[in-house]
């Protein structure tokens, strides 16, 4: 638990909206994975790679980065091959200018996958990462070997969110940071002027602004789920305050087989706020247990 502690105070807050803080590079350097880049479609996208054996590619959410899977990859990379991507538009990854739609991530996961020469992969995705998960499992089924789903985006929801996901100041700031995670103390001013200043450097404003754009008419994924066939485990955080566990019993009863595992005092990115759980968890489903 200590091990996932420290991950955590490091990276939480220069993950989740922009690049990495100098002391959370610091910090990389002595994991076991190596920051690569491909080239795909002509734009570069630089993930992190570690292991060997089956595939297994992480995906992030709105405003992240790769390195928001700390926590999560050493574990992983003991009996997996582990990649965990910018995405496009995110990170350290080119950022062209168009409208970033769901269809564009899944194109660019699709040539990211074949630019390594992997068949087939199990995907996790969080948040808007595992609306990415799900469409590229709809569209792709041949090259998804198991499905995980983290706090998903895309099924339609009634009512609005109260914070802006692409803040312009630092209070914005700080209520974005606030509404992921159960535990508000772990929002300290520091933590906020440090995702502000990284937001802005990472210059992925024009990225998120162009996605939101294209959510007001977008192609929700609650009609597809029942085509999926992959094996696929469902997590979430109970008291996630921006895509509410109910979402969760929608999408494990929307995919045939699927399973369900929710955290109690856990928000938005359990992936980082339960490490130890998400691992256990997400490593008894790749195994089969």
């Amino acid at each position: 638990m200590r091990q996932a502690t420290r991950f955590l105070n490091i990276i939480v807050a220069a993950t989740l909206i922009g690049c990495l803080s100098a002391v959370a590079s610091a910090q990389m350097q002595a994991s076991a994975s190596v920051e690569k880049t491909a080239v795909v479609f002509g734009q570069n996208i630089r993930y992190l790679e570690a292991g060997q054996g089956p595939v297994v590619i992480l995906l992030h959410g709105l405003g992240a980065v790769k390195e928001i899977w700390l926590a999560n990859i050493d574990v992983l990379s003991a009996n997996y091959h582990v990649y965990a991507l910018d995405q496009i538009g995110f990170g350290h990854s080119d950022k062209p200018m168009l409208d970033y739609e769901i269809s564009t991530w899944v194109d660019f996961l699709q040539a990211f996958m074949q630019s390594q020469n992997i068949t087939k992969a199990t995907i996790v995705g969080n948040s808007l990462g595992g609306w990415i998960a799900t469409e590229f499992t709809v569209q792709h089924p041949g090259m998804v070997d198991k499905l995980v789903l983290v706090d998903s985006a895309g099924l339609a929801w009634q009512g609005s969110i109260t914070v802006n996901l692409n803040p312009a100041s630092v209070a914005e700031t700080r209520a974005l940071l606030e509404s992921l995670f159960y535990d508000k103390k772990m929002v300290t001013d520091q933590f906020v002027l440090q995702v502000f200043t990284n937001h802005m450097r990472n210059n992925d404003g024009y990225t998120i602004q162009r996605t939101l754009a294209g959510f007001a008419q977008p192609p929700f994924e609650d009609d597809k789920l029942k085509s999926i066939h992959a094996p696929t485990l469902v997590v979430w955080g109970r008291e996630d305050e921006l895509i509410g566990a109910d979402r969760a019993e929608k999408f494990h009863d929307g995919i045939a087989g699927s399973k369900l595992a929710v955290f109690d005092r856990c928000g938005h990115v359990p992936q980082l706020e339960k490490p130890d759980e998400f691992n256990r968890a997400l490593l008894d489903f790749l195994a089969g247990r």
